[in-house]
This record gives structure tokens, C-alpha cells and sequence, in this order.
């Protein structure tokens, strides 16, 4: 009689949330905002300039930004930031500018506040960036393209470095948990502090 070894389990392993230190940023935030364009082409709204400017300063690094920096950025110089590829491509087409840009351009190249928070509106109704409430900051969606979905942050203290998950598990958590409480979810964005994999190995755990 032949006796059969126990099968081993092999447990799935999750993708890497962080990014590795060195990675292509640049090659990140170019796919993030590709995509964001195709976004918009099939919903039939416009990624104007300033929307895209602004979408392009929460994409500069994974660390979550605030409006008044973003405006900063944007000012930094007298505001003449060159415009984005879309843009002279359209120039060079003979497409007529914005509003928004026709207004920059009568304010002498600044943007004003609420042309900023405008933009961050339309790109969070569209999807495009999410808010933590914790810091008053925008990061960029990390699903783009797909319906409105739960998010779950992980903020690194050290770094600041944020990740969204995509946790179908922690979904069903929080949907059983809530649900036995009678209480129904028509949002969900969870917010979680600790230290990134990139920091970790540097950090010392209070002594409980």
C-alpha cells in the first residue's frame, strides 16, 4: 500500500502595494495619465488644460498632496508652466484655447484657487484622484477606469508614500460588519497609518 504524501497549500501572494525605491516614476504617472485621457474620451468630458496640470501635480510622486500646494506648483515661476503635449498638439490643429486658459492668460499666467479646486472636483467625480480626509490631500486613483469602487489607503508615516489596495476580503469584512450593525454603505474610503515595506527596516516598535 503506497502512502500518500500530504498535498502542501500554496498561498497566494499578494502584489507588492509600495513602490520599490528607484522605481520609474515617470513611466507610472505617464501610464496614470494616459489612461485618465481615455477615461474622459469614452465618459464624453474634457481633460482641459488646467484639469490636466492639476491631475499631473498629484501624479509627481505616490506622497498625497494638498490643494494649496498644488496651487503653488502650479504659480511657482509666475505660473508659466509650459503647456502639456495635448495641448500644443491642439495649438498646432488650430483648436481654439479653453476658457480656462483664456482666463490664465488675462490674470497675467496665475491660477486662481477655485480654478484648482475645481479641477480636483471634476477629477474626483470622475474618479481620477481620491481624498484623504486625513491629511486633506489628493492621491491619484490607482484603478482608473473602473466603476466607483471601495478604496483603502495605506499611509506611511515615515515617508508618506501611499498605497490604494484592491482587497476583495476586506471588502466582505466591512460589508458583513456593517450589515449586521443595520447600517447600509453608500461610500467607503478607509484610511490605515503604519510604516511601508521601504521604511521598515528602520523602524523600532513601541514597546507595548
Amino acid at each position: 500500500m503506497t502512502e500518500r504524501t500530504p498535498s502542501r497549500r500554496t498561498t497566494a501572494t499578494a502584489p507588492p502595494a509600495f513602490p520599490k525605491p528607484g522605481h520609474n516614476h515617470a513611466r507610472c504617472a505617464a501610464e496614470a495619465l494616459g489612461k485618465a485621457e481615455a477615461v474622459c474620451a469614452a465618459r464624453g468630458t474634457r481633460l482641459t488644460e488646467i484639469r490636466r496640470q492639476v491631475l499631473e501635480t498629484v501624479w509627481q510622486s505616490h506622497v498625497p498632496v494638498g490643494a494649496y500646494e498644488i496651487l503653488a506648483q502650479l504659480n511657482a515661476g509666475g505660473g508659466d508652466r509650459p503647456p502639456s503635449q495635448n495641448s500644443r498638439a491642439l495649438t498646432a490643429r488650430g483648436g481654439p484655447p479653453s476658457q480656462n486658459s483664456r482666463a490664465l492668460t488675462a490674470r497675467g499666467g496665475r491660477h486662481a484657487p477655485m480654478a484648482v479646486y475645481r479641477a480636483l472636483e471634476f477629477l474626483m467625480d470622475n474618479g481620477l484622484i481620491h481624498r484623504l480626509a486625513s491629511l486633506n490631500a489628493y492621491i491619484g486613483c490607482a484603478h482608473l477606469g473602473e466603476d466607483p469602487h471601495a478604496a483603502q489607503f495605506l499611509i506611511c508615516r515615515r515617508c508618506g508614500t501611499t498605497a490604494e489596495l484592491k482587497s476583495a476580503a476586506l471588502n466582505r469584512a466591512l460589508d458583513q460588519a456593517v450589515t449586521e450593525r443595520g447600517f447600509t454603505i453608500d461610500s467607503q474610503l478607509v484610511e490605515i497609518g503604519g510604516i511601508c515595506p521601504n521604511c521598515r527596516p528602520n523602524h523600532r516598535r513601541p514597546k507595548s
